[in-house]
């Protein structure tokens, strides 16, 4: 099935969407971490830590964290869970991989987190490697949401969850009206004085908007083999969580 968030795409050029997210992020590392902060006003940090919770309660021990980023749910997921064979982060950004590593480093944590380049709509694991899955702020910038999902169930353990954190459009009407403003004018503003990227804090607003939400994502999941598919929304329905099991 086609859905509407694998057409929006950072530039307007005829790469895929793999390669343009892959360029964008790239462009963006340096900013990105500043940005995260900015557009949330520091509370994507407590989204995170409610995902944490969440992995938390299955006590897992080999995670992979895939759209890693610059590594910072999967630098939480180690000092929260300590997993004892530790957890791979995989992303399409060098750039933003580079940044992540030297965070690990600085943490001391360079044995017990490693990243690499790696495709979500490919991954090179063998079936049944990991007994949890955790992607944050990254499955809207999926290519392909089918393959990304049967992909992240394929390498999971019988029992193993999944946990996906994705920014979503909150439904009451004035919050909406705020958050419109905030994402379609503010951000994108400070996006390309911070990022000297003029698309990529535009793209944004129009990848949150056009992503499956709430039941359609809980839909996709089931349809991939996921069990006991559930969402929480926080913060006025900004983010949402979804939780599965294999």
């Amino acid at each position: 099935m086609k859905y509407k968030a694998e057409s929006i795409k950072p530039y307007n050029s005829t790469d895929s969407k793999t390669g343009q997210v892959r360029q964008m992020f790239d462009s963006i590392a340096p900013a990105y971490d500043f940005m995260n902060r900015a557009m949330t006003l520091g509370v994507d940090r407590l989204w995170r830590r409610k995902a944490v919770r969440l992995v938390g309660e299955y006590s897992p021990q080999h995670l992979l964290d895939v759209a890693t980023g610059t590594g910072d749910l999967a630098l939480m997921l180690h000092r929260s869970l300590k997993p004892a064979q530790g957890i791979v982060g995989i992303d399409l950004s060098q750039g933003m991989l580079d940044v992540a590593v030297r965070k690990v480093a600085e943490a001391g944590l360079a044995g017990a987190i490693t990243f690499e380049v790696g495709d979500c709509l490919n991954l090179r694991f063998a079936d049944g490697t990991f007994d949890a899955v955790t992607v944050a702020y990254g499955v809207r910038n999926f290519e392909h949401l089918d393959r990304g999902y049967a992909e992240m169930h394929r390498v999971l353990a019988p029992g193993g969850v999944l946990c996906v954190v994705e920014l979503s459009t909150p439904t009451g009407k004035l919050v909406r009206r705020l958050y419109d403003f905030y994402t379609q004018r503010i951000i994108p503003f400070v996006g390309r004085l911070v990022s000297k990227d003029v698309r990529a804090y535009s793209y944004l607003p129009e990848s949150i908007a056009a992503v499956p939400q709430g039941e359609a994502m809980l839909d996709i999941m089931r349809a991939a083999g996921f069990a006991d598919c559930r969402c929480y929304r926080l913060t006025f329905g900004a983010c949402s969580i979804y939780i599965a099991k294999k």
